[in-house]
């Protein structure tokens, strides 16, 4: 069965998260929030306030412009008077070039300000897009980990990247069209009533009934496009937990399972964006609708005004440009509101990510640990699970750990291994009790301080695309060449690097043949080059072949010398030379003791090891 070739992606955080919990399938943090329009909408203008002036001025030149786009059908009517007249006597071309001339001014002024205008919109969208993905980014490492434990990943992706863009296109097009429409829409009526208030009144009565259905459909296709969002974000975080598992979808034979799963989701997204969709495209052909009745009834009313010689010709001219002008801002004002119900459906899901709870400031923690000894004690610790506070995974948990000792952390599956270590690096707080490195409280010192002491080398590895040399120095300065090799050679993968097409220099990528050991001893030797204080290990052998494991065993007991190591074993053969071996059942520590000693006592860590022993033979 060959290995796994697809590279892992880095995490937000720099590191992998050491919990496994389960991935959500709804909507992330706070699904079943009500949903408010006017509350996305005005969440999304505060957070552009500081560019709010910008802003007005960009609005203020679209409806400039829009203005004089208005004035342009008072002067054509003013040619058609002269050609008409001109019919009986002789054509007044002074008059019309003088005309002609000032509405080439008119629209060349209108055309720089609608420039201008959207000029500024994109760059205040582009400049609001950039900075939503920031704040995304920056809000995922002040998150706790019970988030990542219960939502998925693919949808925080959506977030940052479909619902920003989503929100970049809305403001970029739809604020200005929106502007520019009401404000044509406006003057057009100021225009048309100005001009004759009784084929005014013909054109605002057809109009009405167009304004009136597009209200209706407003207000019912508000709910699709929230569900259009959700229901993309739970698709996207579906393909990105299939694709990570490909390789075991295929082994247990679950594509039949995985596609019907695939096939549920996907129709929801259809489903909803049919309804958001066909609903919000109604709104076109019924503002077309009503602007060809318009042009009806300003015929019929302006013959019978033209008959009764209460109007000219020019003023029909002048009113059929108008009712185009003024059926057209309605049209904008459906479209631009289908994009703005499309902003408030991507800004709540959005802002309600920003808002979620973020773990604790520690600005003003001031105490840090430096020069670390490595001396580390869990004091009468307990701990449960914030989704279900009243069942301890963790009871009295107690024990004192020297510099420089290998602890071992051995035990059923659920025993509470990983969750130790999760508190240890502050993943976790405790709920009762303390957890000391050199007799000072981690709760007292920031969490980035007590993340620095410690190298991690977990099961689950990790490498991005970039070079080998990347992966290997991955934030940590000053190392050189030498320091490098010399820690791939204790790891057995010097060689290997080396008949790379590139060395060292190699790009790493999803198709770059790497096996799943050599993963694993790639980042071992990057906790090696690290050269923290202490390590975390997380059965970092089980992803080798025996062989290798025996190399890799070699380089671990190198990284571990004289420094306070935690390894979650399952092997048990690989922590025979631990100092400490904690066996831990159901949150508590059973026995602990050396290897020696515990199969001496015959006890629980007695009968796991033979059993262990009696499977391997």
């Amino acid at each position: 069965m060959p290995e796994s070739n697809n590279m892992n992606r880095p995490s937000a955080q720099g590191r992998a998260p050491m919990g496994r919990g389960p991935m959500g399938r709804g909507g992330m943090g706070g699904g079943g929030k009500a949903k408010d329009m006017k509350g996305a909408i005005k969440s999304l203008m505060s957070y552009i306030s500081s560019q709010l002036g910008i802003v007005i001025f960009a609005l203020i030149l679209a409806a400039v412009g829009a203005v004089f786009t208005i004035i342009g059908p008072n002067q054509l009517s003013r040619i058609s008077d002269y050609l008409y007249d001109g019919l009986s006597t002789e054509i007044d071309m002074d008059g019309i070039r003088s005309v002609a001339l000032l509405l080439v001014g008119i629209y060349l002024a209108s055309a720089v300000c609608s420039f201008v205008q959207h000029y500024i919109m994109q760059t205040v969208t582009q400049r609001t897009a950039k900075r939503l993905r920031g704040d995304i980014s920056t809000k995922i490492n002040r998150l706790p980990l019970k988030y990542f434990n219960g939502n998925a990943a693919g949808d925080v992706l959506s977030r940052m990247t479909n619902d920003v863009d989503m929100i970049g296109q809305a403001m970029s097009n739809s604020l200005s069209n929106l502007v520019t429409a009401v404000a044509q829409f406006i003057g057009c009526l100021i225009m048309m009533y100005y001009t004759n208030w009784i084929m005014a009144t013909t054109t605002v009565l057809a109009t009405i009934i167009g304004l009136v259905l597009m209200v209706v459909i407003m207000s019912r296709s508000q709910k699709y496009f929230t569900a259009r969002q959700e229901s993309l974000g739970n698709l996207n975080g579906y393909i990105e937990e299939m694709y990570n598992g490909h390789d075991v979808i295929r082994i247990l034979n679950a594509e039949d399972e995985v596609n019907e799963k695939f096939t549920s989701l996907n129709t929801a997204v259809k489903n909803a964006n049919f309804r958001s969709q066909f609903l919000s495209g109604l709104m076109q052909p019924l503002m077309t609708f009503v602007g060809n009745l318009g042009y009806v009834a300003v015929c019929i009313v302006g013959a019978s005004q033209i008959i009764d010689g209460n109007i000219t010709f020019g003023v029909i001219t002048a009113f059929l440009i108008y009712t185009r002008l003024f059926e057209s801002p309605l049209r904008q004002i459906s479209q631009a509101m289908t994009q703005v119900q499309s902003c408030a459906a991507a800004s709540e899901r959005v802002f309600e990510f920003l808002a979620e709870e973020e773990m604790e400031d520690e600005s003003a923690k001031t105490q840090r640990i430096d020069h670390v000894r490595g001396e580390v004690e869990f004091r009468h610790v307990k701990f449960a699970y914030p989704s279900a506070p009243e069942k301890e995974i963790i009871h009295d948990f107690s024990v004192k750990v020297k510099p420089g000792q290998k602890v071992a952390i051995v035990g059923p599956t659920g025993a509470g291994k990983t969750t130790m270590v999760n508190l240890l690096m502050r993943f976790f707080e405790p709920t009762g009790g303390s957890i000391l490195i050199d007799g000072v409280p981690t709760e007292n010192i920031p969490r980035s301080n007590v993340h620095s002491q410690f190298g991690m080398v977990l099961q689950d590895t990790w490498l991005f695309e970039g070079t080998v040399r990347e992966n290997l120095l991955y934030n940590t300065e000053g190392v050189t060449d030498e320091e490098m090799i010399r820690a791939c050679k204790a790891c057995g993968i010097h060689n290997f690097i080396q008949a790379l097409p590139q060395g060292y220099d190699s790009v790493l990528r999803d198709n770059t043949a790497i096996s799943a050991g050599q993963k694993q001893l790639m980042t071992i030797a990057r906790a090696m080059i690290q050269n923290s204080p202490m390590l975390i290990l997380d059965e970092a052998t089980s992803s080798v072949d025996t062989r290798t494991e025996i190399v890799t065993q070699q380089a671990m007991d190198k990284l571990t010398d004289k420094r306070t190591s935690f390894v979650i074993a399952h092997r048990l053969s690989t922590i025979k030379n631990a100092d400490i071996i904690l066996v831990m059942r159901d949150g508590d520590i059973v026995e602990q003791g050396n290897h020696e000693e515990l199969l001496k006592l015959n006890g629980f860590y007695a009968e796991l090891y033979n059993s262990q022993f009696e499977q391997a033979s």
